[in-house]
Order: structure tokens, then sequence, then C-alpha cells
């Protein structure tokens, strides 16, 4: 029986990844990084600090992994508080508010951090709906290691099969699937080269999941 869900944020509940993308290339153009395209795409799912690290070791750059969250953070908040395109994703609070309303415990499970977690969660109101908020900055490994569901289920107080988790990366539904959690893989318009193959169930639309069909999965 489902007891929890564990939601990712970028991508599920807020599509803040033209923001990020614009922050990154801001940064990458700061320390006159040439980042392709298929290696941005490659950090999808990952904290910002490990990307960072990343970059500092591809690059052998001769400044501090924390220099470059710091350059990236300053602008992805400047344009955080003046994109006004910035909104939750459809369908998503009818579906937080389904779930909630029914019973069911909401752990956040986000690589954002916690500086960008609360800033989403205080925009949209979103606290009120979670029982806790993680943020993979916080832990020694990100996703695909499973370490940041693992330990949802345990704030959440339950066993792993009975919560399941709503992805929209392939490093999320790996580290979900590490866990030995369900997992639904949300394909979205916004999704871009994400495989859902190991994703238990893909959706493209969040009424495919309302309480009346995961309280039987």
């Amino acid at each position: 029986m489902i007891k929890v869900v564990l939601f990712d944020m970028d991508g599920v509940i807020v599509d803040t990844e033209p923001l990020h993308t614009k922050a990154y290339y801001m940064m990458f153009n700061h320390y006159d990084l040439e980042v392709s395209k298929s290696m941005y795409e490659s950090f999808t799912g990952q904290s910002t600090l490990n990307v960072c690290k990343t970059l500092c070791d591809t690059f052998q750059l001769d400044a501090n992994p924390e220099d470059l969250v710091q350059t990236k953070r300053t602008s992805f908040t400047s344009l955080f508080h003046k994109d006004p395109s910035l909104q939750l994703l459809p369908g998503v609070l009818e579906l937080i508010q389904d779930y909630y309303n029914n019973g069911l415990t909401l752990i956040l499970a986000s690589s954002a951090s916690h500086f960008t977690i609360n800033n989403v969660f205080t925009r949209f109101e979103l606290d009120r709906y979670f029982k806790a908020k993680l943020s993979g900055a916080d832990l020694k490994a990100s996703k695909p290691h499973p370490e940041i569901f693992e330990k949802a289920a345990e704030a959440a107080g339950v066993k792993r099969n009975e919560c399941f988790v709503i992805e929209d990366s392939t490093n999320g539904i790996k580290a979900a699937k590490a866990a030995g959690i369900y997992c639904v893989g949300y394909d979205s318009l916004n999704s871009k080269n994400q495989d859902y193959s190991q994703a238990d169930r893909v959706i493209n639309t969040f009424s495919e999941i309302s309480y009346d069909v995961v309280k039987t999965l």
C-alpha cells in the first residue's frame, strides 16, 4: 500500500530548467568554458556542486567548485525574481492537493540546493503540503546514486515498498530504482533526451497518476 510520494522538483513541480540553463551558461561564459550540449545534458539530475566539481576537473580550472556554484547561484537568483514565465507545471498543484487531501505523505527529494528549493516553495506556497524537503546538496552522492531516496524514505518513516517516486530525468530514475523504489517517469514537453526505459511507469500528464490510480500500486 502506498503511503508516501517522493517528488523531484525541477521538471516535475516547476520548470526551472530554462532559468538554470541560462544561469549555467552565464557561469560558463564567466569562466570561459566551452561546454557542449551533450555534456550539459549529462548534468541533468546532479547537484550544482557536483556539476561544478566535474567542470573544475574536466577543464583543469584554477578555481574552487564552490566559487563556480556561487557565480551560478547569483545569476539564477536574479533570473528567478525577474522572469514572469516561471510557473508550476500544468496539473502538479492539483496532484499535490489530491494526494495531500487523501492522506498521503509528501516528501521532496531534489538535487537542487535548499536555497533554490526554499525560493520555489515560498513563491508557490507549497510548504503546507510537504512533510520534509531533502536537498541532494547535503548528501555525499548525487543522483543516480540512491542516497537521496533512501534518506527520503527514512524521513517519512516507512518501508521503501510503501513509497513511489515521480522523476523526469535519467539520473533520477536510476536513483529511484537503485533504492528499490517504484518509479513513475514524467515524460513531459519539457523533457529533453532523457531515458525512461527503467521507470516502472511512464506518464505524459499528472492526471494519469491521480490518487485513485496510485492507491492500488
